[in-house]
């Protein structure tokens, strides 16, 4: 490489430290920007499957540490309103084989790639890009507080709702691609000793549910339901804890009421639209955008993190290969991953049909069909096939 090329990460989650590991790897300089003042606690499991365990495999002996923090469900219940067991999925059937895919914590993983590259990257909290100017000598970035900088390249892997992706492409509602439904997530107290396993309560366009976490030493709520789009601020999370109040106002089945009073003082409430993004193209320029950010397929779909990791594996590989060939780069990388892409939303559509039931005549299918082991096999194999064939559907070169 000629000279060491500057390269600014926002997005300090998944694919952001991903990313910023290959590339310090391939003789960058790297920096991080993160809105956040620290790491983001909370959030929902997340599942690692197919060639992204090749790519961990590849980063700093972490494999171990990652499957250290497996979540080891055992299965989903589904319940009634009195608490009573209906149907059952085992985590096998949804894709998640014990010892070849992996669940966990976002937070968790989190904390181990930014322990991984805190030694060798720059990390910048608390700030946040406010403008990108391209010139010839390279990418002037201004920030909320910090000085501006002149970078080589400007990389957003700042998620669904990508700062870098507005500056540089416009206005989101032209990429996204809502699911009609939002979903929200907290950390509780595991108060119903739930032993690694999920339950869920279902009723016509609205599923509650609670799972173990941490080796069932406390517990994640979770509310999903069907709605028109909503007006609310991103920031606000007291006017996104009514909206969903709002949303289960009068619902009282299971430990609805339960969840929805421990949700109004939980600290790391989460809380977004279950939505996609499609864009014609990532780049532009010096920018280009990496995992949800150019990406997402829904947080139902179990593949974003999945889609991060290759993702910023691949990118990073392409500008090492390009030797600083950045358009070139970025045209590789799009090309290599589109396809891989594009399997893997089709998860995230299916997966948002499946945890929201329109009519009561469905959920008792869905708990009839739960019942029937030889329906169970034939849904789990199908499931598992589909799921393992968009996780490998890429091939990876050797960088």
């Amino acid at each position: 490489m000629k000279q060491r090329m500057r390269v600014l990460i926002s997005g300090a989650s998944i694919a952001g430290p991903a990313l910023a590991y290959w590339l310090h790897r391939h003789g960058f300089d790297v920096t991080v920007i993160e809105r956040a003042p620290a790491l983001r606690t909370g959030g929902y499991g997340v599942d690692i499957r197919g060639v992204a365990i090749t790519v961990l495999e590849g980063m700093g002996g972490i494999l171990d540490q990652v499957r250290e923090a497996d979540t080891n469900m055992t299965g989903v219940y589904f319940v009634n309103s009195k608490g009573k067991i209906e149907g059952q999925i085992s985590e096998a059937s949804m894709g998640n084989h014990q010892g070849l895919d992996i669940e966990i914590m976002r937070d968790d993983l989190c904390h181990i790639l930014y322990d991984l590259t805190k030694d060798t990257v720059e990390y910048i909290w608390g700030d946040s890009i406010t403008a990108i100017h391209e010139t010839e000598a390279g990418a002037e970035v201004q920030f909320m507080y910090c000085k501006p900088q002149t970078f080589d390249l400007v990389i957003g892997a700042d998620g669904l709702h990508s700062n870098v992706r507005t500056l540089t492409f416009g206005d989101e509602a032209q990429f996204k691609r809502t699911l009609g439904c939002y979903i929200s997530i907290f950390t509780l107290e595991n108060y119903l000793n739930l032993d690694h396993r999920q339950l869920l309560y279902t009723i016509p366009g609205k599923t509650v549910g609670m799972y173990s976490a941490r080796n069932n030493t406390e517990a994640r709520g979770m509310f999903l339901f069907q709605s028109e789009a909503l007006k609310y601020d991103r920031y606000d999370t007291e006017a996104q804890k009514k909206l969903v109040e709002n949303a289960f106002v009068g619902h009282t089945g299971w430990e609805t009421s339960n969840l929805l009073k421990t949700m109004k003082d939980a600290t790391d409430f989460y809380f977004d639209e279950i939505c996609q993004i499609h864009m014609p193209t990532w780049s532009k320029g010096r920018v280009t955008l990496l995992g949800d950010a150019a990406y997402g397929p829904s947080p139902l779909s179990g593949q974003g993190s999945s889609l991060a990791l290759v993702g910023a594996f691949v990118l990073a590989g392409e500008l090492k290969a390009a030797d600083c060939d950045f358009t070139r780069a970025f045209v590789a990388y799009e090309q290599k991953m589109r396809k891989f892409v594009e399997k893997n939303q089709k998860i995230g559509l299916m997966a948002a049909g499946s945890m929201i039931e329109r009519s009561n005549f469905k959920i008792f299918l869905r708990n009839l069909m739960f019942r029937v082991p030889i329906l169970m096999v034939v849904s789990f194999k199908m499931i598992s096939k589909m799921i393992a064939k968009a996780a490998n559907g890429i091939e990876l070169k050797d960088y």
